[in-house]
């Protein structure tokens, strides 16, 4: 995978263009093979919840919802910028690595 859990990212399209979060969940379809990202903050959707048995009150609730993982790209560490990944294979291990400073992003 090219973007996992924990990584920063900027969302790229949609209603929350141009803000940065943190990856919470990656998620993959088995069916259709899509991949779709979780991001702290973004994408936030209001979910209503029924009152409880034992005097509870109902509530809402807001939860981050999935985005295609196209929309988000990987923010660089060093130069803060949006980066794309690739791989480089080092002493046997595949590690991924930033196209616009170079360095290894893992």
């Amino acid at each position: 995978m090219k973007i996992k859990t924990g990584d920063k990212v900027k969302i790229l399209s949609g209603k929350d263009r141009a803000k940065t979060g943190k990856v919470l969940q990656v998620l993959k379809n088995k069916l259709t093979n899509k991949v779709f990202v979780v991001v702290e903050g973004a994408n936030l959707l209001k979910k209503h919840l029924r009152a409880g048995r034992k005097g509870e009150k109902g509530q809402i609730i807001e939860l981050p919802a999935p985005l295609d993982i196209s929309n988000v790209m990987l923010i660089d560490s060093s130069s803060k910028k949006p980066t794309r990944v690739g791989y480089k294979i080092e002493g046997g291990e595949k590690k991924r690595i930033s196209k616009v400073s170079g360095e290894f992003v893992d």
